[in-house]
């Protein structure tokens, strides 16, 4: 298909990453990137803005602890299971009508949720909200990536992209604290409709219309196998904390997740319209920013957990005081995001950057395990400050290469990979800790003559500093992995040199 603008012949490259021309003219393309990243941040801090309000809505709503669980994995389960889909379905149906399809039905979905009278009521609507979210969160990546492709401003576009990636939860909890405290729990949910009608007629005004592969079959048991193989995976490890490892539920599950997702990449070798084209994971350089996110979801999202717990019952802070809390976490990963992205990135390539990130969220895990019941505030910001830097680190640069250099045909599949590997492993890294944690103030309790306050406080931060020390060992593992993956900044500009100019509707595969 050919380019909605004039091929140009690319520039020469900053050493580490390629040029290619950029599609969108003028100062719409930066309004464009405001639409997608509001998009985004709607569907990254829906993962966390809910868990604050869990307490007022179970008392509203008059549901179980048991069943309070489900409020937050119906989303999870819903998103992550589908996103593959959605991404297919970008690249078929075109990324503008996907965006704007996944921001109305997120609207209505927030709406329902909002409204709820009942539990069962408001555990669909958060199901349909990761239906949406499936559908939105791929077509609002691969719309990027197709905008930006000059390599300076693409570097500024996903600064800003993957901040809000790394950030959206902790936000999250920002928000969540300040409506649940100062309005009501439902706003939690009727926010995401303001924010959706935003963006929504800012795409129906600046999205183009097009970008999509044609008249193509849908792969129906490449998409039954891979979402249904989805589901299972991120089903059993929501089941791991609650159930137990060994609960016939999380076991049967996790292996029945292995044997579909062998049985969808077997069939994605064969298929004429493969939902998901195996070169887009088998590049070295990709892999290794695939593997970054899923890290990095699996730390943050953990991290998000425990200290909010620890920031609420140990040091009694309000909602609002917990999610405020974490602003400097937040401000570390914008400014990094756009200095990595922008400078260093380039210069240096992700073979050292990302690395560091791991290591200074290792360092910032290490630090929180250091925390006592008596510790302040003051205890907790270092390790703030690191985890932000680590995450702007991690985030934007890993975002960037996962698109780098792929055919705008395949950017929704290469975006739902993006979403899928954050989404895995947040589910992943929470059921993960949770076990831990809860094994270890089980074992703790044990170990003492009584069960005071004083004990069971000290058994909580004990179970804390555990799950601290296995995320800790997360990021060491993905900083390992992906020192290892990544291509050196003069592989990557050897090729990048060797490259041979495509068409318009092409970015030069440099990442092979």
């Amino acid at each position: 298909m050919p380019s909605p603008s004039t091929p140009q012949k690319p520039a020469a490259p900053p050493a580490g990453l390629a040029a290619t021309p950029t599609s969108t003219h003028g100062s719409r393309r930066w309004l464009v990137l405001a639409t997608v990243a509001l998009a985004q941040l709607m569907v990254v801090l829906d993962a966390t803005i809910v868990n604050i309000a869990l307490p007022s809505a179970q008392l509203d709503l008059a549901f179980s602890d048991n069943d309070r669980q489900w409020v937050v994995t119906a989303y999870a389960l819903a998103f992550g299971s589908l996103l593959l889909l959605g991404g297919r379905l970008s690249d078929m149906l075109g990324r503008r009508r996907m965006f704007l399809i996944g921001l109305v039905g997120f609207a209505l979905a927030s709406a329902l949720g909002g409204a709820a009278v009942n539990f069962p009521m408001l555990v669909g609507a958060r199901a349909l909200q990761g239906v949406f979210a499936a559908v939105l969160a791929p077509a609002a990546l691969s719309v990027l990536t197709t905008t930006f492709t000059d390599p300076k401003e693409r570097g500024r576009a996903f600064g800003v992209f993957g901040a809000i990636a790394g950030m959206g939860g902790a936000i999250g909890l920002l928000l969540g604290g300040f409506l649940t405290q100062n309005l009501d729990w439902r706003w939690n949910l009727y926010v995401n409709v303001l924010i959706a009608v935003i963006a929504f007629v800012a795409g129906t005004v600046l999205l183009p219309r097009g970008g999509h592969s044609g008249r193509q079959s849908l792969d129906a048991p490449g998409v039954l196998l891979g979402s249904v193989g989805l589901f299972a995976l991120v089903f059993g490890f929501s089941q791991a904390e609650p159930q137990g490892w060994d609960a016939p539920v999380t076991w049967v599950s996790l292996a029945l997740s292995v044997v579909l997702l062998v049985a969808f990449v077997l069939r994605q070798r064969t298929s004429a319209n493969p939902v998901l084209p195996l070169g887009i994971i088998l590049d070295r350089d990709r892999g290794g920013a695939f593997i970054a996110i899923l890290v990095a979801g699996s730390g943050m999202f953990g991290v998000f957990l425990f200290l909010t717990y620890y920031l609420q019952a140990t040091l009694a802070f309000s909602p609002m005081r917990t999610g405020t809390a974490f602003l400097p976490m937040v401000v570390s990963i914008i400014i990094t995001a756009q200095i990595q992205n922008n400078i260093l990135l380039p210069r240096l390539g992700p073979r050292i950057i990302v690395p560091i990130g791991m290591a200074l969220g290792a360092l910032a895990m290490f630090s929180f395990t250091l925390l006592e019941v008596d510790s302040t505030y003051i205890h907790v910001l270092p390790g703030l400050i690191l985890l932000g830097v680590g995450m702007g680190s991690i985030m934007p640069p890993s975002f960037q290469i996962a698109t780098l250099g792929i055919d705008r045909r395949q950017a929704g599949a290469a975006s739902a990979m993006v979403s899928t590997s954050q989404q895995v492993g947040g589910a992943i890294g929470t059921a993960l800790l949770n076990t831990l944690a809860a094994t270890a103030a089980t074992s703790y309790i044990a170990t003492q003559s009584s069960q005071t306050p004083q004990v069971m406080a000290e058994a909580a931060l004990h179970s804390y500093s555990t799950a601290y020390t296995a995320s800790a060992v997360i990021f060491l593992l993905g900083g390992i992995a992906t020192v290892s993956l990544f291509r050196t900044r003069t592989d990557r500009a050897a090729r990048a040199a060797a490259s041979a100019p495509l068409d318009g509707d092409q970015a030069p595969v440099v990442a092979h």
